[in-house]
Formats: structure tokens, sequence, C-alpha cells
């Protein structure tokens, strides 16, 4: 029986070994890719390039019509930051409200709220565009950030989730000992709530990183362009693209994800394992 337990759990990890390697083979071919000379990205099928050149990567930092593609870099991360502080904020205080606050008809505005999560967002595109274009906010960053500020269903819920597997005890005892909402929430709640409002950063993260269509609608300004937007300044219409400095800048633009990811990897999967388990 431990011969054959043996041999099944190989085989399990084999299986899983080679499913992530094909999984992890796009990546692979991409950095590869990058280091390869033009002529030979699309005739060379190895991943092992024969010839070694870091020339897309400098063509492709220096960018195109005299703004370096670092300034791209800066925008998404200015955006990116302005996204999770108003996410985690608005988002907790909206779930704090909904997982310890009394007040009337809290549960229809709950089904409410989780409702719209079923609401696809280029239903409300036009809309938000047309008003947004009324406020001059087109061609800013203000379309991208000022909604992150008044909560997204998904992570009220995330957090709902979590803030009900909080003992009501402490709550009372903090009561006892003079708090009111507010300081509940900022000493007691939030503190203990630290695993699921860095699964929402991740998430609000990697979501506003990689956002290509948002961008695309409300940003018109070449100076104003992110990181997907200045990806696509490379490709040519005509056929002439340079894919050598597009490789090159998508491998630089997986590495903020990776490093966010890795780093708060730990919080990341406690906060989705307690989230999905407490009621």
């Amino acid at each position: 029986m431990t011969v054959r337990n043996n041999t099944k759990s190989l085989l399990l990890h084999a299986f899983i070994l080679g499913f992530g390697l094909l999984m992890l083979y796009p990546v692979l071919w991409l950095i590869s890719s990058s280091l390869k000379p033009t002529t030979m990205i699309f005739t060379d099928k190895s991943l092992w390039p024969s010839v070694i050149t870091f020339e897309h990567y400098s063509d492709g930092w220096s960018g195109l019509r005299n703004i370096q593609f670092g300034r791209f870099f800066l925008n998404s991360i200015f955006i990116c930051v302005v996204a999770i502080i108003g996410v985690v904020v608005s988002s907790a205080m909206a779930a704090f409200a909904f997982a310890r606050i009394d007040f009337p008809l809290k549960k229809l505005w709950f089904a409410v709220m989780l409702g719209t999560i079923m609401l696809p967002g280029h239903v409300t595109l036009i809309p938000q565009y047309i008003i947004f274009h009324q406020v001059n906010w087109v061609d800013t960053f203000l379309p991208l950030t000022v909604p992150k500020f008044f909560a997204e269903a998904f992570y009220v819920f995330l957090i709902v989730q979590f803030i009900r597997g909080i003992p009501r005890e402490l709550d009372e005892s903090a009561k006892i000992d003079g708090c009111g909402w507010f300081t509940l929430f900022m000493r007691i709640i939030l503190p203990l709530c630290a695993p699921a409002l860095i699964t929402t950063a991740i998430f609000t993260f990697m979501g506003t990183w990689d956002d290509f269509f948002g961008q695309l609608i409300y940003l018109s300004d070449i100076k104003k362009f992110t990181v997907p937007l200045g990806l696509r300044l490379f490709l040519d219409s005509s056929g002439n693209s340079n894919w050598g400095a597009v490789f090159a800048m998508s491998v630089l633009s997986i590495v903020p994800s990776l490093i966010v990811f890795f780093a708060g990897q730990r919080y990341f999967t406690q906060g989705i394992a307690t989230s999905g388990l407490k009621g």
C-alpha cells in the first residue's frame, strides 16, 4: 500500500508540475522573445535564444514621441496607489456598517449592493462617460480614481465575510471601555481585518494595473498614458510593429504585479480562505 500511495503521489506531482510548466510556457516565451534579435523572434522556436540582446529593452524604455516608457509606469503607479487607497478605505467602512451596525433595510441594501456585481461594466460605461464628459473629467485621471472612493461591491462582500468571523465580544468589551463606532472600527476591527484588506489591495492593484479598456476610453493625451496604453503605441496598424520592444516592456510590466503578489501572498491566501469560510 505504501508503494502504491507513493506512486500515486509521484504521478500526481508530475502531472501538476507538467501542467504548471504548460501554463508558464507563454511567459517563458515572452521573456525569451524579448532577448532575441528582431529577425529571430518568430523564426527561432527555442526558449533559450542562441543570440541574446538587450537592445529591445533600451529601445522600449526610450519610448515614442520623446516620452520615455518610465512616464507610463509612473502614471500607472499613481492611478493604482490612489485606487487602492480609495477602494480599501471606502469598502472597509461600508463593510463595517453592513457587518456591525443595525440600520433600516440593511438586508435589502446589502442585497441590492450584491446585485450590482452581476451588472456588466459595459452597461454603465456610456452613462458614466456622458457624466464625466459633462463635468470635464475626460482625458484626466479623475474618472479612473474618483469612483474608487465609493466602495466596490465585491470587496465590500469580501470584507463583510471576514468581519462576521470576528467575535462580537470584542465589540462589547470596547463599548464598555467607552469606545464609539469610529473608535471600534479604527482600533479593533481594522487591525484584525488586515488579511482581507491586503487581499483587497492586491486585487485592486492587479485590476487597475492591467486595465486597458477603461484607460483607453478616458485618456487621449499621450503624457497621461499608462503602461497598457504605452504598449499599444508600439503596435502599428500598417504592420511595422516593434515586437521586440513590445515584448521587452511587457516583461517589465509584469514585474510590479509579481512583486505585489508575492509580497502579500501570505495575507492574500489567508484573506481568501477565511472570507470564504466565515458566514
